[in-house]
């Protein structure tokens, strides 16, 4: 009954049936290609243009939470002398090799390589080599310098020398060369397709908003996991059509939108649509948020390798709180959001640190109101429903005194 709380877009059963065929194709349908692992900030552009099949584990363990079996996995990770102060993402994926029979799929099929960048977190590095030794195939590792304040030329050419070892250690691997023409094809249909997804994203500064949170994080699945395919690309030119036309219909994604939200971190993926029905039934919409517009980074026209250096070493969690705190301010102002709130992720470090001094930032040079709600994106056992609804409860009190 939940999902009902939103107005279905025409184009979810189009998104099923991309993500079903993503999934498939890389099990079945690789026809010897062979097949990388890779993290959330890997140059994927680089991998289609060497016709290597892509996964990225983190996009699969978020489907494993909103199955609700994530935190089955965990345990199976726990069970083998994982922590569970780490990631759930990680301890998801981990389990899921342990125990393919008790995961979603099977779990993904075995890589024959892995690729992981620190652009996001250090964490996705140790879990890498620990799948690297698991399966006993071989791990590059992108580094990205943290940017402090401004990104220096240096930089960038450190990133960009990686790229160019990046594809010699591809063609060990694989025995693919890189093409150069595919390489700008694949760069061209990935700035075309983040172009777009900014654009729809744009599109809930409407009033009403034509999208939740969940349809944001829901529909973001493409751009992660098929980014730098004309599929991905198909598929958000149709999305695009669709909330244009609820614009123009004045359609919102909830019955009587009252209060414009932004939500900050990553999705509550095990509680997805109950979660965020709490605000909608107090009639209040998350028209923006700063998890999905990280896949909005599109590389600067020039040499391909020196474009997707700039745009892998610029993205959101690779950056000081200082900026991420310009970002929510800019979002409340230009999306105009009434109040905010931020997600506490027991998993997330790089994420979550530092939220209670941006929060307090952010509500002194807005005026707006904030939330800490503390969770986990993927293992349900950190979820207290009960505490959560009471603080969600006195949040949108706070709002409706305020208007």
């Amino acid at each position: 009954m939940a999902e009902k709380r939103y107005k279905k877009l025409k184009t979810a059963a189009e998104l099923q049936r991309l993500m079903q065929w993503h999934y498939a194709s890389a099990r079945y349908l690789g026809l010897g290609r062979p097949l990388a692992w890779v993290t959330s900030g890997a140059p994927v552009e680089i991998l289609r243009a060497m016709d290597v099949v892509v996964l990225y584990p983190e996009n699969y363990a978020a489907l494993c939470a909103a199955r609700q079996q994530a935190s089955t996995l965990c345990q199976v990770a726990e069970a083998r002398g994982y922590s569970q102060d780490l990631c759930s993402y990680a301890r998801t994926d981990l389990g899921s090799a342990f125990d393919p029979a008790h995961a979603p799929m099977q779990g993904l099929p075995k890589p024959d390589l892995l690729i992981a960048c620190n652009n996001i977190c250090g964490t996705v590095v140790k879990w890498f080599e620990a799948m690297a030794g698991y399966y006993n195939v071989p791990l590059f590792v992108l580094d990205t310098p943290f940017i402090h304040d401004q990104v220096q030329e240096s930089m960038l050419s450190y990133v960009a020398a990686q790229l160019e070892e990046l594809v010699r250690f591809v063609e060990r691997a694989t025995g693919h060369r890189l093409d150069m023409a595919r390489l700008s094809e694949a760069v061209r249909v990935a700035n075309e397709t983040t172009a777009l997804w900014g654009e729809i994203r744009a599109l809930c500064k409407s009033r009403p908003s034509p999208l939740n949170a969940p349809d944001l994080f829901v529909n973001m699945a493409p751009i992660v996991a098929l980014r730098g395919s004309h599929s991905a690309l198909r598929f958000y030119r149709n999305l695009k059509a669709e909330v244009e036309e609820r614009v123009r219909r004045g359609v919102g994604a909830i019955p009587e939108e009252k209060y414009r939200l932004l939500w900050d971190n990553i999705a509550v993926w095990h509680h997805l649509y109950r979660f965020y029905n709490y605000f909608a039934d107090c009639n209040a919409c998350f028209v923006v948020d700063t998890y999905t517009g990280g896949w909005s980074q599109t590389p600067p026209d020039g040499e391909p390798l020196s474009g997707i250096a700039a745009a892998y070493a610029t993205i959101f969690l690779n950056s000081s709180l200082q900026y991420r705190v310009e970002c929510m301010v800019r979002l409340i102002q230009e999306y105009g959001v009434d109040g905010f709130v931020m997600h506490c992720n027991r998993s997330c470090k790089p994420y979550s640190l530092g939220q209670y001094a941006m929060r307090r930032v952010v509500m002194e040079r807005t005026g707006v109101p904030g939330l800490l709600i503390q969770s986990d994106m993927c293992d349900a056992r950190s979820y207290a429903e009960e505490p959560i609804r009471t603080r969600i409860q006195a949040f949108m009190e706070s709002l409706a005194a305020r208007a």
